[in-house]
């Protein structure tokens, strides 16, 4: 088990060395210069080269790349070119609406998605399995920024049990803040949900076809036994997986839902810094999602040799 934690671990470190160099340069070669933006096209070119100066835009992408490396270690991720102030401080204060929002979502995707993947699966061809798709099917076509709209449309204009949008903050109290996160978080977990509840279902039916639960049934156990004590642990490998990438996708994704609720996420500041060139902060809110999506996959990977013992060997 330890080996196995210590692969998965350098392999952390070295999917981060190579994603940092990747978006930094991506980043760095994507057209319009910050400078020329912040002062406009009637600038003069001394008063461009003073600004870039001050940036920090004319040193050589070489030394600006370690600079930006080596200040996310110590947690100095540089000054916004807009705002001018520590895009630290920028991160943290969206970061307290989209990761919430991420955890909430995910935990209401997976409350929905197991039941109903299991009652599926337990019920192949039966009515209640068909529903079950039914439903999966069109959670699947439909975008969720349709959900969101509805949902404003029925229970804050309508019925005016939640408030159309914005966040009050956590200062507001928790079962404030919580409640202004209901609607955008539901928004984001049905259409996750969906996919979750076909992967359930699936990776069941298939564990239910193997022979060591035909055993398990001919020795006496009930099909609700040989479900619930033998073929689900057995089927959670997949399910781990969709659920470490769905987290990614609900703190990077957002954008949309936050759009539509007024949220001041992450995916808010990156729209907002990349219509402003502000390219500093384009980069670290990039590299800290890219962080979270691999410390997901490593988490995921320590859950597999918890559930499979064949990966505890190794």
């Amino acid at each position: 088990m330890l080996r196995y934690a210590l692969q998965r671990f350098l392999s952390l470190i070295l999917s981060l060395a190579v994603s940092s160099l990747v978006i930094f340069l991506v980043i760095e070669v994507a057209p319009g210069d910050p400078a020329s933006y912040m002062l406009g096209i009637n600038a003069q070119p001394e008063t461009v080269a003073a600004l870039r100066a001050e940036l920090g835009l004319d040193v050589p992408k070489i030394e600006r790349y370690f600079a930006w490396v080596g200040g996310m270690l110590t947690g100095d991720f540089g000054l916004s070119y807009t705002y001018r102030t520590p895009v630290a401080e920028m991160i943290a204060d969206r970061l307290w609406v989209s990761l919430p929002l991420a955890i909430y979502a995910l935990a209401l995707s997976t409350l929905i998605a197991f039941p109903a993947g299991v009652y599926a699966a337990s019920r192949r061809g039966r009515t209640g399995d068909i529903a079950v798709i039914g439903a999966t099917q069109l959670g699947v076509a439909v975008p969720n920024f349709w959900f969101a709209m509805m949902l404003v449309l029925v229970f804050a204009i309508n019925l005016r049990w939640f408030s159309a949008g914005g966040f009050p903050g956590w200062d507001a109290g928790f079962f404030g803040a919580m409640k202004a996160l209901t609607l955008p978080a539901i928004s984001l977990a049905l259409p996750q949900a969906a996919i979750l509840t076909r992967v359930m279902r699936s990776s069941l039916l298939d564990i239910l076809g193997e022979d060591f639960l035909r055993t398990a049934r001919a020795k006496g156990l009930t099909e609700r036994q040989a479900l619930w004590s033998h073929a689900l642990r057995n089927a959670l490998i997949p399910v781990l997986t969709i659920i470490g990438l769905q987290f990614s996708f609900l703190l990077a994704g957002g954008i949309i839902i936050e759009q539509v609720f007024f949220l001041p996420g992450l995916g808010r500041l990156v729209f907002q810094s990349i219509t402003q060139r502000d390219l500093i902060v384009v980069e670290s809110v990039v590299m800290l999602l890219v962080f979270s999506v691999i410390l997901v996959n490593f988490l995921v990977d320590l859950a597999y040799a918890a559930v499979d013992p064949r990966l505890r060997s190794r």
